[in-house]
């Protein structure tokens, strides 16, 4: 069943502006960063709390997710591990937020699969232009074709 969710969500996918899944206990914070990216073209599901990301991603198929290291039930570094564990998430771009800001943090994050950390603070503007960055990085599609993280082919 999720299978077929996802694949419908995929098709959808194809014809609007990237998805992308912020995962955050702090509402105030998923608020904000749900207003930048939103306003900067992109359509936004939320989470409050691991588990449920981890039900959206599957169910939802972002372009990529954006997940706060500390929340409860699943925390960011396992969510990650899960996401990349699973064939259909394996390849989804990952920007974790953390208000720690050690290097050993950022290796930690790394290591649960990670393409990005952005430390709290941060700028709306540095946010958006990561999960840009992210989304127009080339993947390989099982046919051997590039596309960029929205769909759209690439040469």
């Amino acid at each position: 069943m999720s299978e077929q969710l996802g694949a419908v969500a995929r098709e959808r996918a194809k014809h609007e502006p990237p998805l992308v899944l912020v995962a955050d206990d702090d509402e105030i914070i998923l608020g904000l960063i749900t207003y930048r990216l939103e306003h900067s073209g992109y359509r936004v599901i939320t989470a409050l709390d691991g588990q449920e990301a981890l039900r959206l991603a599957f169910a939802e198929s972002p372009a990529l997710a954006v997940i706060d290291v500390m929340m409860p039930k699943i925390d960011g570094y396992q969510l990650t591990r899960c996401l990349r564990g699973n064939e259909e998430t394996r390849e989804l771009p990952i920007i974790l937020l953390t208000a720690r800001a050690q290097e050993a943090d950022a290796d930690r994050g790394f290591e649960a699969g990670a393409d990005e950390y952005l430390p709290k603070p941060f700028s709306p503007e540095e946010l958006r232009s990561r999960v840009q960055a992210l989304l127009a990085r080339p993947r390989r599609q099982g046919d051997g074709q590039h596309a960029d993280r929205s769909g759209q082919a690439v040469a």
